[in-house]
């Protein structure tokens, strides 16, 4: 097992070239808060959220895992205590204030995407700021977008 990647994983490279591409902006195996022990694959910082990219296997993923016949007691063993490490991660961020989305490695990327978008693009904030010209007289608008969308 030692061989096995942890990082950058095609599912989860992948995943981030397409949210880079449609324009989010982000942090990679990032611990925004130093008392957190969670790193996620992909940080949303200003908008509070965490996406984790779980490959079907070592996530045990509900429609794809399949039990490895050979010392199938010790893998059921160790495939739950990362469910279980999982569970106890996201509520600890949940308590904290952060929005969790955990992908599966067999999802589209773009069905992926869109769900970070959908929880992402509503947080953008839009603040008003007022500075008169002395040519024009007017007030202008900036907005201010939560991850460069």
């Amino acid at each position: 097992m030692q061989g096995n990647v942890g990082r950058d994983t095609r599912p989860e490279v992948a995943f981030r070239r397409a949210l880079y591409a449609v324009g989010f902006r982000y942090r990679k195996h990032n611990r925004p808060e130093p008392t957190l022990r969670v790193r996620a694959d992909v940080v949303l910082v200003r908008a509070r959220v965490f996406v984790f990219v779980d490959g079907c296997f070592w996530h045990g993923c509900p429609e794809h895992f399949r039990l490895p016949s050979k010392n199938a007691e010790w893998w059921r063993s160790k495939i739950d205590r990362t469910i279980a490490r999982d569970r106890a991660q996201t509520d600890v961020l949940l308590s904290r204030g952060w929005t969790v989305i955990r992908v599966w490695e067999h999802v589209a990327v773009h069905e992926a995407v869109a769900a970070v978008g959908r929880v992402v693009l509503p947080r953008i904030t839009y603040r008003a700021v007022r500075h008169r010209s002395a040519a024009l007289g007017r007030t202008a608008m900036e907005v201010d977008s939560a991850e460069g969308c």
